[in-house]
């Protein structure tokens, strides 16, 4: 079975050859035959890699466990649902992983009705079966995942799945990452279209917005449920810790976002263009820097693997940076012609800063991960960035950005007037400050840095409110319309609008659980012996000694411990070690007391004694469940947007 999944890579690397041939020379010699056959290329790739993932999935399923990757990553006690998720848990299937949903996208492309008379469809076609054939070579000659065990001894049993990874959000957590990865891949060939045919006006971002909008959505996904993960599974008690693979994926989503936004500049005014080339290009080279540093080892990691085809991913990516700056230089004369700015208090300018500050955080980001490697190449001795570097520097960035993102959707066009920001901006600035004031004095402490950041935020909420407020108040008045039927109308009619509020609403209530969490934490490490208690802030935490219990083939060490805020008793938590069959080191299974207001979550360290004595990490993080709640509204903010039908439209255009 195995030698048909290889057997189907090798074939699809050929074809992919034959493609890329057949479309460079159907465009030269206009060829419709050799296109079209070229195109049926395409769909031959698609179907190749899919019966290579389907031909791994059911080895994993079935615990073939003649063929190695099969054996690395899974057992037969595992439970079906880690067995399929065992696909994507080593470097060998993710990268399978990664050209089979390149090759759906691709064959999407290709088979779309919307793009069959583009002539410019076979460029873009060739440049993305250039990059699918790069990641299948890598998976026939290096990274294979269909090799037999050495010596054809067939073992009795799987080596297991990292306990770490048996955890639902790690099942979703590599697979919307990946299609948010591969997703940029589209808006990225698109783009080098424009500049290769000089066809460099809107229409290919116009072509590209919805599949950049799902890129965009997949990634803030993949972002979303690894912080979960990290924050159930870790058992550190935070939920990102500037992880240099963490900001591998955080660092194209600051990108990708900037150029989102800047698109729209380009669709209204005709402005922006280097910059839009520059922001997709960016974006792809960082897709692809995310995937050299899991692959190559250099840097250390809890998400990395080993050092396999990692030279190669950096000699493409090197490639494919030096090709599109190329490309870019090439055209700037094209790209140069425009309107301009007309003044700096106008949506333009904002949408600017916007972008601005999005990519100053990504290179700052950027900078942090990669400086342990430049200090090692100039100093000879590898200096590690801490967190508090990326929180310094970002964290203003970012309350910047939050505050632009409040005053960008109600200043005006081409330049507005001081009447324009009084009336728009007045009673969300009031509002801020009355609560910055009462944040300040009412919640103990006194922390101004997290008063001023929840002024911000109270300040884009606000401004949030009042656009739905007043779109609302005009639509009754004009049709008499109750509230909800207003809103309702005014929302579908108006998707792209609406949906940007609703996704910038989502932002506000995740920056709000961050302020919370990272301002107002409160923590304690204690080690007690049965009958003694633990005391933090408002709670009361007892310890009545550790028990042991069976699960399955594995063993569960536990504490059941009473809980009581203010006398008033919530039950009691369970923290948990989980000692596996199959593998070396305990998971840690935290345990947390959620709610709107604060989440209480405890971690079981240690113990000793023969669980009479026992370490325990205890946190009150303050607002994280808007965290979670803020993701979704970001979700269905983003989804509304895009959704197609009346009101997805980007609306009138405003030319100089």
């Amino acid at each position: 079975m195995a030698e048909i999944g290889y057997f189907a890579i090798v074939l699809a690397v050929a074809i992919s050859a034959y493609t890329i041939t057949a479309f460079i020379i159907s465009i030269i010699t206009n060829n419709e035959r050799l296109k079209r056959s070229a195109k049926g290329g395409v769909t031959a790739i698609c179907m190749l890699t899919t019966i290579a993932s389907l031909v791994l999935s059911y080895l994993l399923i079935t615990s073939d466990f003649s063929v190695e990757y099969v054996y690395r990553y899974t057992s037969k006690n595992l439970p079906l649902f880690y067995k399929f998720s065992a696909f994507w848990a080593g470097n060998d299937g993710s990268m399978l992983l990664w050209a089979w949903v390149l090759s759906i996208y691709t064959g999407i492309v290709a088979l779309s009705k919307k793009h069959k008379e583009d002539e410019k469809i076979p460029y873009v076609l060739t440049i993305l079966v250039i990059i699918n054939l790069f990641f299948l070579a890598v998976i026939a000659f290096i990274t294979n995942p269909f090799v037999n065990i050495p010596g054809g001894v067939v073992p009795a049993e799987g080596n297991g799945l990292n306990p770490m990874l048996q955890n639902p959000g790690m099942v979703f957590h590599p697979i919307t990452l990946y299609l948010g990865y591969v997703g940029f891949a589209i808006p990225y060939a698109f783009a080098m279209t424009a500049l290769i045919t000089r066809k460099v006006d809107d229409s290919w971002i116009k072509v590209t917005r919805r599949w950049t909008v799902v890129a965009w959505l997949f990634l803030t996904l993949g972002n979303l449920y690894g912080a979960q993960w990290a924050y159930v599974e870790l058992g550190w008690g935070g939920f990102w810790g500037w992880d240099p693979v963490e900001n591998a994926s955080f660092i194209p989503w600051l990108t990708g976002t900037a150029f989102l936004h800047s698109i729209m500049i380009q669709e209204r005014k005709d402005m922006l263009k280097i910059w839009n080339m520059a922001l997709i290009i960016m974006t792809f080279i960082f897709t692809l820097f995310g995937i050299y540093l899991v692959r190559s080892g250099i840097l250390q990691s809890v998400h990395a693997f080993t050092n396999e085809g990692g030279t190669w991913f950096l000699a493409f990516m090197t490639l494919a940076l030096v090709v599109s700056l190329y490309l870019l230089l090439e055209r700037i004369q094209l790209l140069q012609q425009g309107n301009q700015f007309e003044s700096f208090l106008s949506k333009e300018s904002s949408f600017l800063i916007n972008n601005l500050l999005l990519v100053g955080a990504a290179f700052a980001t950027f900078w942090g991960t990669i400086f342990p490697l430049i200090s090692e190449a100039v100093r000879g001795v590898k200096v590690t960035v801490s967190v508090p570097f990326f929180n310094q520097v970002n964290g203003p960035i970012l309350l910047a950005l939050l505050f632009v993102m409040g005053v960008c959707p109600l200043i005006a066009w081409q330049r507005s007037s001081m009447k324009n920001l009084r009336n728009n901006f007045m009673w969300p600035f009031i509002a801020a400050i009355i609560t910055g004031i009462a944040i300040y004095f009412w919640v103990p402490g006194r922390e101004l840095y997290g008063a001023v950041a929840f002024t911000v935020a109270t300040f884009v909420l606000f401004t949030i409110l009042q656009e739905f407020h007043r779109g609302i108040r005009v639509r009754r008045k004009m049709t008499g319309e109750g509230f909800l039927t207003a809103l309702a109308h005014l929302t579908v009619r108006n998707r792209r609008r609406y949906g940007g509020y609703v996704i910038h609403l989502g932002i506000v209530l995740m920056t709000i659980a961050i302020i919370g969490t990272y301002g107002y934490k409160q923590e304690v490490t204690k080690t007690v012996n049965a009958g003694d208690t633990i005391i933090i802030g408002n709670y009361t935490l007892a310890f009545n000694g550790l028990r042991e219990k069976p699960e399955g083939e594995n063993t569960v060490v536990y504490a059941e411990m009473p809980v009581t805020k203010n006398g008033e008793d919530l039950g009691v938590v369970i923290p948990e070690k989980v000692f596996y069959e199959t593998w070396d080191q305990p998971s840690t299974e935290v345990a947390i007391l959620g709610s709107i207001i604060e989440d209480f979550y405890v971690i079981l360290a240690d113990w000793e004694d023969r669980g009479q004595t026992a370490t325990f990490k205890v946190h009150i993080n303050p607002l994280m469940s808007w965290m979670w709640i803020g993701g979704y509204v970001l979700v269905v903010g983003t989804i509304f947007s895009v959704w197609p039908g009346k009101g997805s439209k980007l609306g009138p255009k405003y030319n100089q």
